[in-house]
């Protein structure tokens, strides 16, 4: 079986074998295994050429190849892990499977002969980018460093904002075969512990072969309900952003291979939250956070209004009966609403495909061909325009991606249901997707909460942000373990 437990053998050779056949050294060019002989003995070291640290190495072995076959009598293991391998990070393991395993995670492994143990030196270093701005949380003021693709490099960002002693960092590893190193981070007297053992269980039943796209995974399987389109976890690439929510009871998933951490719980309300409002004045923050608002909201409901006052104009109150297109046009109005949604799209991928170097001569071309000729030709109204690209505006204004993607599919949905049913389809279409999204559960807490069910004192917080000194309490549906700040 893959998961096996395989024992060393008492002999030298056998264990070098096994890990050699068992990794495909002979295979695969970047695994090398190194044949020595110090102290008397046979040695093997084993490892992934890019990860070791070469200087580490060459300086143990230099170490190694002073010492004498008296010098590790008797009880060599000991004297070896204690005496002669003069490094920090050293472990033990008397499993060849975990051995090989761990060569692959990038430590490197050593055999010796007469022991049965084999001895792993943590001298690993991963190909890293340097710790830049994330582009999707940029902020005027405030730190430029941000998350990368190194799980160390994470904690270690994480642990330099939250210099606590209860601060924790459990380490698992997921995929039966890519091994994704895990760590859980939070807070241990402020989380709820029922909540921590909860998710670390259901990490642990995660079986597949890999996490080949990280956290996205890793989502797929705590979420539950695979074809909602809403996001019940942040994402977050801040390390600012991740200590303010470790400070307030939440637990932080850190994956290896992802500049992206993961914030569980998250209600709906988080992902319309962003660092620049903390790093300007509680009443700029404040009025930066209704303006997000009114921009996340006018990208869900100004397209299915505009089209409700157009064909129905008797809704408009008076003195606004200037709004509606004032020329009927060669295409439906719902249809040029469709083919301009699935035109922004279009633009959102080409963006995102084209090198930066090319990015304003595509938005050059967009503007005047989607803008100015698709009006002068006929296909879109001036009116089409101008409120696509206010919806357009207010999905960017949102700071969470996935949520300005799951509103935009929820957008063209009210859409079409106002164009079938008229008004009625309009406030019943708003009143099942309330209806939906206060059913949702993250983690067993409300998604809508604290709007449904209501509490004053902390929806109050949510829509205004608050001073940071008045703010002396914790979220209370988190059940922190210590309410005050």
């Amino acid at each position: 079986m893959e998961n096996e437990k395989k024992p060393l053998y008492p002999s030298f050779e056998k264990n070098v074998n096994y890990i050699s056949d068992r990794l495909g050294v002979d295979d695969s060019f970047d695994l090398i295994r190194l044949d020595m002989e110090y102290a008397g003995r046979k040695m093997a070291l084993f490892l992934v050429d890019g990860f070791a640290k070469d200087e580490i190495l060459h300086y143990l072995m230099k170490f190694l190849a002073e010492i004498s076959p008296e010098d590790i009598e008797p009880n060599a293991f000991t004297k070896l892990m204690k005496t002669y391998i003069p490094y920090i990070e050293l472990g033990q393991e008397d499993d060849l499977n975990r051995a090989a395993d761990q060569v692959l995670a990038g430590p490197t492994v050593l055999f010796v002969e007469g022991l049965d143990k084999a001895i792993i030196i943590d001298a690993r270093t991963y190909p890293v980018r340097s710790p830049a701005e994330p582009d999707l949380e940029r902020v005027v003021r405030g730190s430029r460093d941000g998350y990368v693709e190194t799980i160390v490099f994470n904690t270690a960002l994480t642990r330099r904002r939250v210099r606590d002693r209860s601060l924790r960092m459990e380490y698992l590893q997921i995929g039966r075969r890519s091994k994704t190193d895990i760590a859980l981070c939070y807070l241990s007297d402020i989380a709820d512990e029922k909540r921590v053992e909860k998710l670390k269980d259901t990490l642990k039943l995660i079986d597949t072969d890999g996490l080949p796209m990280a956290e996205k995974t890793v989502e797929e399987y705590l979420s539950g309900r695979h074809w909602n389109p809403y996001p019940s976890l942040r994402y977050t690439e801040r390390p600012d952003t991740a200590a303010a929510h470790l400070y307030e009871g939440h637990v932080l998933v850190i994956i290896d291979g992802s500049p992206s951490v993961m914030i569980t719980p998250a209600t709906y309300w988080h992902h319309l939250q962003h660092a620049e409002e903390y790093r300007q004045k509680p009443l700029v923050g404040a009025y930066l956070r209704i303006i997000r608002y009114i921009a996340v909201f006018l990208s869900l409901f100004i397209l299915p209004l505009y089209y409700l006052v157009s064909v129905q104009p008797e809704y408009l109150p008076a003195g606004l009966d200037f709004i509606g297109p004032n020329e009927e046009g060669n295409i439906p109005l719902l249809l040029q609403f469709l083919l301009a949604e699935l035109g922004m799209d279009m633009l959102r991928m080409a963006a995102i495909h084209s090198p930066a170097s090319l990015a304003t001569a595509l938005g050059l071309v967009a503007a005047i061909l989607i803008g100015q000729v698709s009006v002068e030709v006929g296909w879109f109204s001036n009116e089409v325009i101008l409120y696509i690209a206010l919806a357009a505006i207010g999905s960017y204004a949102t700071p969470s991606y996935e949520l300005s993607l799951s509103n935009h599919i929820v957008r063209i949905v009210f859409l079409i249901i106002t164009a079938i049913f008229g008004g009625p389809g309009f406030v019943i279409g708003i009143t099942l997707w309330i209806i939906y999204l206060s059913r949702m559960k993250t983690f067993h807490i409300p998604y809508f909460w604290p709007f449904i069910p209501f509490s004053f004192r902390a929806f109050k917080q949510i829509l205004i942000r608050s001073p940071i000194p008045l703010q002396r309490t914790r979220p209370e549906f988190l059940n922190p373990g210590d309410p005050d700040r």
